[in-house]
């Protein structure tokens, strides 16, 4: 039986577009999702960032959830050190009761950002120790007491929603942390590829349930990669320059918004398709991609894949979804 797909969204602003149009392309995306049964949608947090508009995922988890009725909702992640455990607790924890058990929380401890605004975000340690103690009293908040572990405050519409808790991470160091508190890993390798294989291993490794903030009885790897799905390989490999140039303009300290696509030969004369950081990808038709998803399911022994899709055309990205659907599920 094929892995659940689910999706992570950044909520992408093309060039000639703005925030407000992005968010309502990004809630009709999520409409469709719904219908096609992708597993779960999560929003990634970024800041000072010209060309995303998903700095404030807790809003827009809100925004998507109202707007389905199956799919799981959530953060992939909220960056933990950016935000007080307890604002966290609590805004997850209405979210819960506003629309039940749908709600997914990811943590992650970089910032989603550059130094300067992570200084200006900062609200607690990335530091491992403080992170696993953040999380634990987040634990104690969403559970049973509404009390975190660490103090006595009590957050009542957080308590007995028992959000799910995922760790996020890209590094061996991310993996350790999450398998020793005993939850599920996010693994970021659609932009952070070169510890994939190591840190999957050191998660399941070092997973144990004997952790106070376990919750799950066995090691579950959810795997990020860059999608693509069009009518033809050729198609695809065009759109798929509409990330290469925006991870082009990164490496070149271009502020830009999402491009329209061009010639595949143009990014090559720039070096834009060997960018290291875009090599965890499926793209092309649904038959490559699909051939493309197992080898990554076989090399990775991932329980789940979560898809990172950007196009210029918010239709282009839906078309992409559903092929993608018709030819997975």
């Amino acid at each position: 039986m094929s892995v659940p797909l689910s999706i992570l969204d950044l909520v992408s602003i093309s060039e000639g577009s703005s925030a407000r149009e992005a968010i309502a392309a990004s809630v009709s995306s999520a409409q469709l999702a719904d219908r096609l049964g992708y597993t779960r949608l999560w929003f990634a947090e970024h800041h000072n960032t010209v060309n995303l508009a998903s700095s404030a995922t807790a809003l827009l988890i809100s925004h998507a959830a109202a707007a389905t009725e199956r799919i799981r909702v959530g953060a992939g992640g909220v960056m933990l050190p950016n935000h007080a455990p307890l604002m966290v607790a609590e805004q997850y924890g209405t979210l819960a009761n506003m629309h039940g058990d749908r709600i997914d929380l990811g943590l992650g401890r970089a910032p989603g950002t550059d130094q300067m605004t992570a200084q200006a975000l900062a609200r607690s340690s990335a530091e491992p120790q403080a992170f696993a103690q953040n999380i634990y009293d987040l634990q104690g908040w969403l559970g049973e007491q509404g009390r975190a572990h660490s103090t006595p405050i009590v957050s009542a519409v957080s308590q007995s929603m028992e959000v799910p808790i995922w760790v996020l991470g890209s590094t061996v160091n991310g993996a350790a942390i999450a398998g020793q508190l005993g939850l599920p890993f996010s693994v970021a390798s659609h932009f952070a590829p070169d510890q994939l294989d190591q840190a999957i291993r050191v998660y399941r490794d070092s997973f144990t349930t004997e952790s106070p903030t376990a919750q799950i009885e066995e090691p579950r790897v959810m795997a990020g990669i860059n999608v693509m799905v069009a009518d033809t390989d050729e198609a695809a490999a065009r759109e798929f320059t509409v990330v290469q140039q925006m991870f082009l303009d990164l490496r070149t300290g271009g502020r830009r918004r999402l491009q329209p696509a061009v010639d595949p030969a143009d990014i090559a004369t720039r070096g834009g398709d060997r960018n290291p950081m875009l090599q965890i990808a499926a793209v092309g038709s649904p038959q490559t991609v699909t051939r493309q998803l197992e080898e990554f399911v076989d090399r990775t022994g991932a329980d789940e894949l979560i898809t990172v899709t950007y196009a210029y055309d918010p239709q282009v990205r839906d078309r992409s979804l559903q092929l993608l659907a018709d030819a997975w599920f």
